[in-house]
């Protein structure tokens, strides 16, 4: 046999034997699992458990079903290495987001198998609720010691030891999962809380990590709440600043900013009894309008650009006792359905690995001179007086050092986890490239231009290359200055600098006899 028909045969034969390969690694992990059943996951995905220890140094004792969901590769020459989504809250479950992933990721799983694992506390892995079943308008203004008193009551009857529900112990359990799956390698995707896992997953098993995606970085050292309420501020002046350069919105609401503080001083000094309706029952009465609610329905609307181009208005109305609207943005997303969020593991994660760094000084010292300060996860510190903690080792607050590829993203309107934390943990990631969503709030891949990027990272498994010339065409949603919505005039520019940025793209994809003058291109 020639020596090239000799290569060729042998090409062949490998490309056969890379394609068996990943069909049986694919196989392997589907094998170990059933066809889902129920409204919880997608009917084509498969869904099972692996039983682990909650005690994973003794290995004795109690032990938990961990929840796992893969959305299976609809390529037949599928990838061998699947995308883990890691989940943000803390507390949040990620196999009950399968759906929505599925939507977000449909590209990506043309290639590749998504697999999502409840983390320990949370979803069906022996989670650790505490809901409160009071869907009345009185619930809105739950009193703080009511709070607590709940959070007691849930602590005595849970089945569980809570110091074992720490990030670190977390990512060995889903290392675990990697194993028990076959699968040799991983792409992670995190998420706010899911970036922290991340980073520890990398830190502990990243001979297992092909690339990674940290999407809104809550970094171990980040001490919750103790920068929430400077974060929060800076959404709000950010807002507040982006209305005053819109000629629509600053001739509506003129001077916001002051409006804004002297409405929650006004709240602060003297609450007023108003009638309203409840968002979803249809329930009519009276509240205490107090400014820690608005404090907290501000804080939660500024997550999204959307639902916060409705705050001037709704800020409007409150200035006249009318706070229909702002009960509407304090419900907005929840659907009136089951919650998603296990508050028993959020406590046991943040009173663990971020409270006992907080000191009062400090945390008096980050929140003045804000709106949110007394108000924001003021619950959560109160709880972790009485919330019993597990061992985080020193070395878990130090800067994960990594040449894994990794895409950082933020948002740049995100109240909660800024751009600066991305900027620090892009620091000592040297395969890292990290990128600022303009007009973006919590996570950056909630956007078209985010999911091509991240779509093309895990494609390439490298940064280098990467085309991100979509950042500019993203932009804050226009102000609603009516009850119709935003000034037609304002949309109206919006979808022309739209169209121009797609006609100037479309043109420098082309060749051409002189560069593209990119100066012209107009944001979208």
């Amino acid at each position: 046999m020639s020596p090239v028909r000799r290569l060729l045969l042998c090409s062949v034969l490998s490309v056969i034997a890379l394609a068996a390969c990943t069909q049986t690694e694919q196989a392997q992990a589907i094998d170990r699992l059933k066809p889902c059943t129920g409204d919880d996951a997608p009917t084509d995905a498969y869904c099972g458990t692996l039983r682990v220890f909650e005690n994973r140094a003794t290995k004795q004792g109690r032990q938990i079903d961990l929840n796992i969901v893969i959305l299976p590769a609809l390529s037949p020459d599928s990838k061998p290495d699947p995308l883990f989504f890691l989940a943000g809250g803390p507390g949040q479950g990620a196999a009950k987001l399968a759906r929505a992933v599925r939507e977000m990721f449909k590209r990506v799983q043309t290639d590749r198998d998504i697999v999502l694992v409840d983390q320990r506390g949370t979803g069906k892995s022996h989670p650790l609720n505490c809901e409160s079943d009071d869907d009345s308008l009185r619930a809105f203004n739950e009193p703080e010691s009511a709070g607590l008193e709940r959070l007691k009551k849930c602590l005595s009857g849970y089945d569980a030891d809570l110091t074992q529900y720490t990030t670190t112990i977390a990512m060995d359990d889903l290392d675990d999962v990697r194993a028990h799956l076959g699968y040799e390698r991983i792409n992670i995707y995190g998420g706010s809380y899911g970036t922290r896992a991340g980073l520890v997953y990398m830190r502990q098993h990243g001979d297992r990590v092909r690339s990674a995606v940290l999407d809104g970085v809550a970094p171990t050292n980040m001490r919750l709440p103790l920068y929430f309420p400077r974060d929060v501020q800076r959404a709000l002046d950010l807002l507040v600043k982006d209305c005053e350069s819109d000629e629509p919105c600053r001739k509506a609401y003129p001077e916001l900013g002051r409006r804004i503080r002297d409405l929650m001083e006004r709240l602060r000094r003297d609450p007023p009894l108003v009638k309203v309706t409840h968002p979803r029952t249809g329930e009519t009465g009276e509240i205490r309008l107090e400014a820690r609610l608005v404090a907290n329905v501000i804080s939660g609307t500024l997550y999204s650009p959307m639902a916060s181009a409705l705050i001037p208005a709704v800020v409007a109305r409150a200035e006249q006792n009318d706070f229909q609207g702002m009960l509407a943005l304090a419900t907005l997303g929840d659907g009136g359905g089951e919650s998603n969020m296990s508050i028993g593991m959020q406590l046991s994660v943040i009173c663990a690995e971020d409270a006992p760094r907080v000191t009062a000084e400090e945390a008096d010292k980050e929140s003045r001179g804000t709106l949110f300060g007394e108000y924001v996860m003021r619950n959560q510190r109160l709880a972790c007086e009485f919330w019993p903690k597990g061992t985080v080792e020193p070395a878990f607050y130090v800067g994960v050092t990594s040449n894994i590829p990794t895409l950082v993203l933020s948002g740049e309107l995100d109240p909660v986890t800024p751009p600066v934390w991305g900027e620090q943990i892009a620091a000592t990631l040297p395969a890292s490239k990290h990128i600022v969503m303009p007009g973006t709030g919590h996570t950056a891949g909630g956007t078209g231009c985010g999911l091509r990027i991240i779509r093309s990272f895990i494609d390439k498994g490298t940064t280098v290359g990467l085309d991100t010339t979509c950042v500019a065409t993203v932009h804050r949603p226009p102000f609603f200055v009516s009850p119709a919505g935003p000034d037609p005039s304002t949309s109206a520019k919006a979808s022309t600098s739209a169209k121009a940025s797609a006609s100037a793209k479309a043109t420098a994809d082309k060749p051409a006899d002189k560069p593209v003058d990119k100066s012209r291109q107009a944001p979208q």
